[in-house]
């Protein structure tokens, strides 16, 4: 599948932004989708997942309380709304695409990627 994702730019610390993914698959809802980040020299990190039917939601610690994700299968689309934004949440933002079953904050988990939108917080 296919992932394009969109919707970062720069953001005042505090503020709020809403990134999108776009899939192009016929079996969108067949699929588990999550949202990474990379900050320079670090590791990509887990930041959400949300399952097929939107039933399973799962956050990392760092971002549970200020970002929601969200799915529309009629459209293809995943979302990440981004609230309270930020320096440490300055990252490429990926969204990933995942054949398992089951929820998983792994990289290697996940089949297909986008290419990255980056989000900036300025204090």
């Amino acid at each position: 599948v296919q992932l394009q994702a969109s919707g970062g730019g720069v953001v005042q610390a505090g503020g709020s932004l809403t990134l999108s993914c776009a899939a192009s698959t016929r079996t969108f809802n067949s699929y588990i989708m999550g949202w990474f980040r990379q900050a320079p020299g670090k590791e990509r990190e887990f930041v959400a997942a949300i399952s097929g039917s939107s039933a399973a939601i799962n956050y990392a610690n760092s971002v549970k309380g200020r970002f929601t994700i969200s799915r529309d299968n009629a459209e293809n689309t995943v979302h990440l709304q981004m609230y309270r934004l930020q320096s440490e949440d300055t990252a490429v933002y990926y969204c990933a695409a995942s054949w398992s079953p089951v929820l998983s904050e792994k990289v290697d988990t996940y089949d297909s990627w986008g290419q990255g939108t980056q989000v900036t917080v300025s204090s």
